[in-house]
């Protein structure tokens, strides 16, 4: 019964250090990788509004939206948001936003799924980005943004403010 006690012990000290330790780092990864790539295709966007119109009038189908107010705000969006996502500013809610966009990006450009679009979606060649992009995000609206990030500076600084703050009133 020792041993099986010793390697369970082992066993958790290790989990434990690698979620305190990995954990940590794998969400500041995703949330880097996505919002790099929101950056870059909205730094695209803005290169050339034109095309950006012309692309918006003529392939991207966005739902309820004129193409030229949908190719400004898809621009401006993917020009700040990644900028929240990446910090971990207000990162789930941001990441909800993002994973929104992601959806409404990939369904309303038809070209991403040439086999139709349920097919596509249950493959792994059509529109991956856009899936594994969509399981990142999930991840930290799921986790939060982790322990690398602007909004555990926010609440490591708010509990101590409330702590100081605690403690003079009671004093």
């Amino acid at each position: 019964m020792s041993m099986i006690n010793c390697i369970n012990d082992c066993y958790t000290r290790t989990a434990d250090g690698l979620a305190r330790w990995l954990g940590p780092v794998t969400l500041l990864s995703m949330r880097l990788w996505v919002a790099w790539a929101f950056w870059q295709a909205g730094l695209v966007k803005i290169a050339d509004p034109e095309g950006t119109r012309y692309l918006f009038e003529s392939m991207y189908h966005v739902p309820l939206l004129p193409p030229d107010f949908a190719a400004g705000l898809g621009t401006w969006i993917e020009l700040i948001v990644p900028w929240f996502v990446g910090l971990g500013l207000f990162g789930r809610p941001f990441a909800l936003f993002l994973f929104v966009y992601n959806i409404i990006a990939f369904t309303s450009f038809p070209a991403l799924w040439p086999h139709g679009f349920w097919h596509s979606l249950f493959n792994t060649t059509d529109f991956a980005d856009h899936k594994v992009w969509g399981l990142m995000l999930m991840a930290v609206i799921a986790w939060g943004p982790g322990a690398l990030s602007v909004d555990k500076l926010i609440g490591i600084t708010w509990r101590r403010w409330r702590g100081a703050s605690g403690a003079l009133q009671l004093g």
